[in-house]
C-alpha cells in the first residue's frame, strides 16, 4: 500500500479546521480554496458549477458557526461565498388548532364550495365537508367526473359567494323536521348522515338559498372570507363512508387562510414539499423502492438505504441499552386466540390480515407487538422489587391498508414499530414518564428535531379502569411535562379506553408537523392477560403498563427524515461519506486502498469506477448528495493526499489522508463537526 505522508503541522492543523467545519452543518463558513483543485476544476466544469448551491433553509438543528480560526484571512471572512444565499425568512402559518378563526373560515369555505358547486351542477349531491389541517374538502356524488376546468367555474362562483357577503344562520330543528326538508331536495346521503348524528339537530344557512346539516361553527358571513386567500387544489376519488363498497364519490380539496400572504407561503411550502417528496428522492439517490409486483405497501430497502436504516438502529439499540432497557425479540406470527385475548380480534380486526391455517389451527400475523411482551411479563411471577421492567424491540409487525390509502413509507402494510414496553408500580409511573420523555428529546434530538408540538388526551366516555388510576396516571402526565417545561395542550375525552396519553409532534426543517412519539398508559392488557406481581405486603397486584414509541415507526421515521434532509443526510448519517474520484488508472488503484483503509476504520467511503471526465462524476456526486468529494490525482497519489470538495462549502484544498478520515470519524461520531475541531487539532 502507498505510504500516506501528513502536512506540515500548521497546514495540517489549517485543512483540517476548514475540513471539519465543511462536513459540519452550513455554516455560512468563508473559505480559502486550493489554487490547483481550482484550476483542475475549471477545466472540467462549466464557471456555474464551481460552487455548489443550496437553495433550502438547513433543518432545524444546524447550528451556527463559531468564530473562524486566526488562519483565515479577514478578507475572506468578510466576503461572502457566492453560491450560499441567506436563507428567506418564512412566514408562521397558523394552525386550526392554534387559531380557532382559522377554522371557521375553513368551514365556512366548505360551506361556500358545497354551495358554489350545487349552483352550477344542480344535480350533483353533497355529502360531508370537513375542515382539514391546510383546510378543507367536500365529497360530491356527480355523474361526470369535475375537470380542471370546472374547478376554475366553481372557484369564481365561490368568489361570487364570498363577494355577496351572505350571512351564516344556525337553525336548530327537530330530527322529523330534518327528515322532511331532506326529502323534499332529494338528498339521500343526508339521510343517512342524520340517522347517524345525534340530538341536537342543527343545520347552517348561506343567505337563503343553500342549508346542510351541521354542528358548526362558521364565521358570521361569506364576506369574512378573503377570496384571494381561498384555493381549490385537486380533485380525488374517495368511497363513500371510506367502504370501498359503497358508491365512488369526488373530493374537491381546497385551501383557505386569513390573507393572501398566507396562501402564498403554503403553496410555496407545498412545491417545497414536493421538491422533497421522499418516494422520488428514494428512488433517485437508491434508498428503497415500493415493488408492485411483490405486493403493494411492501417496503424493499436498497444497499444505500439499509445503511441509513442500520445506523439509525444501532443508534436506538445503543440509547436504550443505556437508559435501562433490555432488548427483546418475538414472532412474527402467533396463534389468532392470543388476538382475542389482548382484544385486537375484536377491535382491531378490519386492520389485520386474514388469518393463516397451520395444522387445523388459525395464526395471525401480528399487528402489535405488546401481546408478545406481556407473556413475556407473564412467563414468571414477578416481585415488586424487579419492577420498573423496561423492555424495547424493534419489531416488524403487519396490518391491512386499503390500497388507495398507501403512501410511499407513511402508510405501508408492514413496518418495523421502535416499540416498548415499560411494566412499572403507580408510585413509579410519574418518573418513567419523565424519563420517556428526556430519551425521546434525546433521540430526536440527534436527528435534529428539536420543536415539538404536543398533545395530553384524557379520558373518554367508554374506558376501562377506575377513577383513581386514571387520576394518578393523568396527573403523572402532566407532571412529567411540566416538569420537562413543555408546553401542551389537552384533548378532553381524547384518550386510548385504556388509558391517557402523550403524543409529540416534531416540526421538519420546513415547519411541517408530523405525529411521532407517543406515551400511553395502559390499565387494559394487565387485566385481560392477568399480569401480576407481589407487593412488599405478599398481595397479588395488577402493574401499569407503558406503551411508547419514538420514531412509531422506522419506515416512517426514514421518510420524514429524507423530506426534512432534502435527501442531504448529515455526515453521520450519509450512506457513503466521501466519494473518490481517480483521473487516471494509477490514482483509481490508490483510491482503492484509501477505500480500503477507510472501511478497517468504519468509514463509508467509495471509489467512483465509471471512468467519466473529471465533471460528470463531480457531477453524479452532487446529484447522489454525497458531503464530500476527493479528486485524486497524480499529485495526490505521488504526496498521500486528497483534493477535498465540500458539498456545501466547495473546495477545500489538499489534506493528507490520515487527516482527512480522521476528522470524518470524529465528525460523524460527534454528529457536528464544531466539537471536535479543537480536539482533532491538537493531535496533529
Amino acid at each position: 500500500m502507498a505510504a500516506f505522508p501528513s502536512f506540515r503541522p500548521r497546514a495540517a492543523r489549517e485543512l483540517g479546521e476548514l475540513l471539519l467545519r465543511a462536513m459540519s452543518p452550513p455554516s455560512r463558513l468563508f473559505f480559502v480554496a486550493a489554487a490547483p483543485l481550482r484550476a483542475r476544476l475549471r477545466s472540467s466544469l462549466p464557471p456555474r458549477r464551481l460552487a455548489l448551491s443550496r437553495s433550502v433553509a438547513p433543518p432545524p438543528f444546524r447550528r451556527s458557526a463559531p468564530s473562524l480560526v486566526a488562519s483565515v484571512t479577514s478578507a475572506a471572512k468578510d466576503t461572502p461565498s457566492p453560491h450560499i444565499q441567506p436563507p428567506p425568512q418564512p412566514l408562521s402559518l397558523p394552525t386550526n388548532h392554534s387559531n380557532p378563526h382559522l377554522f371557521r373560515l375553513r368551514h365556512t369555505a366548505a360551506h361556500v364550495l358545497a354551495m358554489a358547486v350545487q349552483r352550477l351542477f344542480p344535480r350533483a349531491q353533497v355529502t360531508i365537508g370537513p375542515c382539514i389541517q391546510n383546510g378543507f374538502y367536500y365529497d360530491f356524488d356527480h355523474s361526470q367526473p369535475f375537470t380542471d376546468r370546472d374547478l376554475k367555474r366553481i372557484k369564481k362562483e365561490m368568489d361570487k359567494i364570498i363577494r355577496q357577503n351572505l350571512p351564516l344562520r344556525r337553525e336548530q330543528i327537530s330530527r322529523d323536521d330534518a327528515r322532511t326538508r331532506i326529502e323534499t331536495i332529494q338528498e339521500p346521503y343526508k339521510l343517512q348522515i342524520l340517522n347517524d348524528i345525534s340530538d341536537p339537530i342543527t343545520v347552517y344557512h348561506i343567505g337563503d338559498k343553500w342549508w346542510d346539516l351541521c354542528a358548526g361553527p362558521h364565521v358570521e358571513r361569506t364576506g369574512n372570507l378573503n377570496p384571494k386567500a381561498v384555493a381549490l387544489e385537486t380533485v380525488a376519488g374517495a368511497y363513500w363512508r371510506g367502504d370501498e363498497k359503497n358508491a365512488m364519490l369526488q373530493r374537491i380539496y381546497g385551501t383557505a387562510w386569513e390573507t393572501p400572504d398566507q396562501l402564498q407561503e403554503y403553496l410555496r411550502l407545498k412545491e417545497e414539499a414536493k421538491r422533497r417528496d421522499h418516494r422520488v428522492l428514494g428512488a433517485k439517490l437508491g434508498l428503497f423502492t415500493i415493488q408492485e409486483a411483490a405486493g403493494g405497501g411492501l417496503v424493499f430497502w436498497h444497499p444505500k438505504g439499509s445503511r441509513i436504516r442500520t445506523i439509525i438502529e444501532h443508534f436506538w439499540k445503543k440509547r436504550h441499552v443505556d437508559n435501562g432497557y433490555e432488548l427483546l425479540y418475538t414472532p412474527h406470527v402467533a396463534n389468532v386466540d392470543l388476538w382475542k385475548t389482548s382484544g385486537h380480534f375484536d377491535f382491531y380486526q378490519e386492520s389485520m390480515f386474514d388469518q393463516m391455517d397451520v395444522e387445523h389451527e388459525q395464526y395471525q400475523l401480528k399487528p402489535m407487538n405488546c401481546p408478545f411482551h406481556c407473556l413475556v411479563f407473564k412467563d414468571g411471577l414477578r416481585s415488586y422489587r424487579e419492577l420498573p421492567l423496561r423492555w424495547a424491540e424493534l419489531g416488524t409487525v403487519y396490518r391491512y391498508e386499503r390500497s388507495g390509502t398507501l403512501h410511499g413509507l407513511m402508510r405501508v402494510r408492514g413496518f418495523t414499530q421502535d416499540d416498548a414496553h415499560i411494566f412499572c408500580l403507580p408510585d413509579q409511573l410519574a418518573d418513567e414518564i419523565r424519563r420517556v420523555l428526556d430519551l425521546t428529546e434525546s433521540i430526536l434530538g440527534r436527528f435534529g428535531f428539536t420543536q415539538y408540538e404536543i398533545m395530553l388526551s384524557t379520558r373518554p366516555e367508554k374506558s376501562v379502569g377506575s377513577d383513581d388510576i386514571w387520576d394518578k396516571a393523568t396527573e403523572a402526565l402532566k407532571e412529567a411535562l411540566e416538569t420537562k417545561g413543555w408546553q401542551y395542550s389537552i384533548d378532553e375525552g381524547g384518550g386510548a379506553f385504556y388509558g391517557p396519553k402523550i403524543d409529540v409532534n416534531i416540526k421538519d426543517a420546513i415547519g411541517r408537523l408530523w405525529q411521532c412519539s407517543t406515551v400511553q398508559c395502559d390499565f387494559n392488557l394487565p387485566q385481560r392477560f392477568e399480569l401480576e406481581y407481589v407487593d412488599r405486603d405478599g398481595e397479588r397486584k395488577r402493574p401499569i403498563m407503558v406503551h411508547r414509541a419514538i420514531f412509531g415507526s422506522v419506515e416512517r421515521f426514514f421518510g420524514i427524515l429524507v423530506e426534512s434532509y432534502a435527501g442531504e443526510f448529515p455526515l453521520w448519517l450519509a450512506p457513503v461519506q466521501l466519494k473518490l474520484l481517480p483521473v487516471t488508472d494509477e490514482a483509481r488503484r490508490y483510491c482503492e486502498e484509501v477505500a480500503l483503509r477507510a472501511k478497517d476504520t468504519g468509514l463509508r467511503v467509495e471509489v467512483d469506477a465509471s471512468g467519466e471526465r473529471l465533471g460528470k462524476m463531480v457531477r453524479n456526486g452532487e446529484q447522489e448528495r454525497v458531503p464530500l468529494l476527493a479528486i485524486v490525482g497524480e499529485k495526490e497519489t505521488g504526496s498521500g493526499t486528497l483534493s477535498i470538495r465540500s458539498r456545501q462549502d466547495g473546495d477545500l484544498g489538499v489534506v493528507s489522508v490520515d487527516r482527512t478520515l480522521e476528522a470524518i470519524r470524529i465528525a460523524a461520531e460527534r454528529g457536528t463537526a464544531f466539537e471536535a475541531v479543537d480536539v482533532v487539532a491538537s493531535e496533529v
